[in-house]
């Protein structure tokens, strides 16, 4: 089994001083470079936001489940990797939401235009390990997509952090009824 490290959404605006921070993102992005630097993944891909107008998923009066203060719009240092992330670091980045809500790394494509789900089959990736930013959103949607694309799929659940770190355990049993695991 070929398995690939799927990084999820590690971007200034999801960290501590971000415009849509959670608690410990600035960890995570510290705690998933260490884990690329160790050489334990061949393949290693990043999602990112990368908003430019999508609609109603912004809003001055965010409800925090269909629509969310500005966040990662296209240009802003917002948008950009967490430090000591940088793109250097990826094999491929994936680019979502520009006109939409878009959650899942798979909802996203690179600058090809090739989609995740593509991608990892052009380079004979059949497992995944999904880790980043937020634990009960994009990683949550990712590792389930991932799922109904036919990947194995493992959450590095030490490597994430989510919005609502109180609410996990719905998460929990949604990608145990898909058939996600989960490591620490």
């Amino acid at each position: 089994m070929t398995t690939a490290l799927v990084v999820v959404d590690v971007q200034n605006d999801f960290c501590e001083g971000g415009s849509l921070a959670v608690v410990g993102g600035t960890k995570v992005a510290e705690d998933v470079a260490a884990l690329i630097a160790s050489g334990t993944y061949d393949t290693v891909v990043a999602t990112r936001d990368h908003h430019i107008d999508p609609g109603t998923h912004f809003s001055e009066t965010p409800d925090f489940v269909d629509s969310w203060p500005r966040h990662c719009v296209v240009g802003t240092e917002g948008e950009k990797l967490r430090a000591p992330l940088e793109p250097g670091l990826f094999d491929e980045t994936f680019f979502k939401g520009e006109y939409e809500a878009a959650y899942s790394g798979f909802e996203g494509s690179s600058a090809s235009g090739t989609g995740l789900a593509d991608w990892l089959r052009q380079h004979g990736v059949d497992a995944i390990d999904v880790c980043g930013i937020a634990t009960d959103h994009c990683v949550r949607a990712t590792a389930l997509d991932g799922a109904r694309e036919g990947f194995a799929v493992r959450v590095l659940e030490s490597l994430t952090a989510a919005v609502s770190p109180d609410g996990l355990e719905p998460v929990r049993h949604e990608w145990a009824q898909a058939g996600v695991t989960l490591a620490e």
